[in-house]
């Protein structure tokens, strides 16, 4: 009889907790390029999920680029989901993008991809029931440097049709701002070689940036630290001010992103605040 009732009462808080969960809606690849010219590797890449909130109206969005190393990584892995579904349910919609990878294309291919979904997401949210003017971008490793790229060297999302100053706001997470070790290796040049060129987000430090949240981990990987305390430095002196930095304690270079999915997850409250903050320009 006890172990009737136990059972019971476990049901009950089980029904209780799904019944309190926000319902989310979950549209999976829609293409955001198009035309003649593209290659079958372009058409079967450029495609991204939108995971929205439910009964929510001019709901804010992130549209996230997913780590790997510029070589790897998917909107279907195991890490996107989980935290694209933890956003949708406090009311953020989530766009999570794929896009080319090296070495089947190369430099500047994942940045021009990068800067089209954003320009997509911008031009169809409203359609979910999105606001077009609180679009933001994000991503992870390889990701978060795409998001510093196309958020500070214009020329991709003005060929995209948009520009940064409709970014409502950037939240790279543990990217590298030198020129990345990827497009180090497309050059044929050592991995660990230093450059911070026109590939680097350090190159393109500007005063009118879009806002910024840039996370790392208080484990990351060698140099991460220093990479992204190097770059907030460029951009305070620049004269960039909407800019916070925040250093995630007990947490590596991968568990900084995917324990986002945890509701008390440090880094997901710091993307959360900024994200509810921001100031729709």
């Amino acid at each position: 009889m006890f172990a009737l009732r136990l059972l019971t009462s476990f049901l009950l808080v089980t029904a209780t907790v799904q019944a309190q969960s926000p319902e989310i809606k979950i549209v999976s690849d829609l293409s955001y390029k198009h035309g003649d010219q593209l290659t079958p590797y372009e058409t079967e890449r450029c495609k991204l999920d939108l995971y929205l909130p439910t009964g929510v109206k001019d709901f804010p969005t992130l549209v996230w680029l997913h780590g790997g190393g510029l070589t790897a990584g998917s909107k279907d892995g195991k890490q996107q989901p989980p935290i694209a579904r933890h956003f949708a349910e406090q009311g953020i919609a989530m766009a999570v993008v794929n896009y080319r990878l090296s070495p089947h294309a190369t430099y500047p291919a994942y940045l021009e991809d990068s800067a089209a979904a954003f320009a997509w997401v911008e031009k169809h949210i409203a359609e979910y029931g999105g606001a077009m003017n609180r679009v933001f971008l994000g991503g992870h490793s390889a990701g978060a440097y795409l998001t510093l790229m196309v958020s500070m060297d214009d020329q991709y999302l003005k060929a995209s049709g948009s520009d940064i100053s409709h970014i409502a706001g950037i939240v790279p997470v543990a990217g590298q701002t030198l020129t990345h070790f990827t497009i180090r290796i497309e050059r044929g040049l050592p991995k660990d070689q230093i450059i911070a060129d026109a590939a680097s987000p350090l190159y393109h430090v500007r005063k009118d940036a879009p806002p910024m949240l840039i996370l790392y981990a208080e484990k990351d990987m060698a140099m991460r630290a220093e990479e992204n305390e190097l770059l907030a430095a460029a951009l305070r002196h620049a004269g960039h001010s909407k800019l916070t930095v925040k250093m995630i304690q007990d947490r590596d270079h991968g568990s900084v992103a995917h324990d986002m999915a945890n509701t008390d997850d440090d880094a997901f409250a710091e993307v959360l605040n900024f994200i509810q903050q921001a100031k729709v320009e």
